[in-house]
């Protein structure tokens, strides 16, 4: 039996309809099981709660051998630790009760940084306390992924622009959410890996924001243009949509690690695991995306 978390999101949604193409007995954890398309609920086992719920988490793993971890972070959450380290506790506590024997987490680059990361941080302690578990643990680390431009379609369609609190010509790795699905998905169907190991998911070329934007410009067959903001901008501009004083500031850590080099403390030796570049990934996802109007996207 394999266990899904976050079945409803960009990434567990892939891993899902990846796993539902063999033969593996699947059981998924939904807040809200409507939103599960119909042909998805009718193929797995659901149980109904929150994965930072202990009863939940306790009926999910009972038979499990593995799970595919994975924490939203809340912006409700008063601070980045509580968001991801606390609300995980009850997880790490039915992994041990029920005797889980693999875990595959999405993770962050980060590890070593010598200050506090923010998001990376608390994601980097949610590792280590899995790991203390006894499981058997891949964290499948990921540096910034292109799927956030979605989060800026409008923009990028009405405006020509899009924004972010770093320079135009600082170049940092980024990655697909389908890359980092089709890794998670070969583990989770492979009972043989034993010990624990991060898994970086680098994409296969570091880009700056500058060459984004030309690479836009190409494949939507229009001008795109990228535009600085400071890093306050971006914490005010969290609190305004709902976050937390703790979560906008654990964003802004984060962001200013990035921006000091954090993403590329580990050296890509090869596109590996992680194939799909940005031209493609324009091609493919975004532009679509534009083209049906959607600006919405999540």
């Amino acid at each position: 039996m394999i266990v899904l978390t976050g079945a409803t999101g960009q990434i567990g949604s892939l891993v899902l309809g990846k796993l539902l193409q063999g033969t593996q007995p699947i059981r998924v954890i939904a807040r809200d099981p409507s939103r599960l398309p119909d042909a998805v609920r009718g193929r797995v086992d659901i149980i109904e709660g929150s994965h930072g719920d202990f009863d939940t988490c306790l009926r999910a793993f009972d038979g499990a051998e593995r799970v595919f971890w994975l924490v939203a972070g809340d912006m409700r959450a008063p601070s980045a630790r509580a968001a991801y380290v606390d609300f995980s506790g009850p997880g790490y506590d039915a992994m041990r009760r029920q005797g889980v024997r693999q875990v595959v987490g999405i993770s962050a680059l980060g590890r070593g940084w010598p200050r506090d990361a923010g998001h990376v941080t608390a994601t980097l302690e949610l590792d280590d306390r899995i790991a203390q578990t006894g499981v058997h643990y891949r964290a499948l680390t990921c540096p910034s992924l292109m799927e956030n431009l979605l989060r800026q379609c409008q923009s990028i369609r009405d405006q020509g622009v899009f924004f972010w609190p770093m320079p135009g010509d600082l170049k940092a790795p980024h990655c697909s959410v389908r890359d980092v699905a089709s890794v998670a998905t070969s583990l989770l169907l492979d009972g043989t890996w034993t010990g624990v190991e991060e898994i970086p998911i680098l994409g296969p070329e570091d880009l700056s924001c500058n060459d984004m934007a030309r690479i836009m410009t190409e494949v939507l067959g229009r001008p795109v243009r990228f535009q600085d903001i400071a890093m306050q901008d971006m914490g005010a501009m969290m609190l305004r949509n709902g976050a937390s004083e703790g979560m906008a500031q654990a964003m802004v850590n984060m962001l200013t690690a990035k921006l000091e080099g954090m993403d590329s403390m580990v050296k890509r030796t090869s596109p590996g695991n992680s194939p799909t570049g940005f031209r493609e990934w324009c091609d493919i996802v975004l532009k679509p995306a534009m083209d049906s109007g959607n600006a919405e996207v999540r």
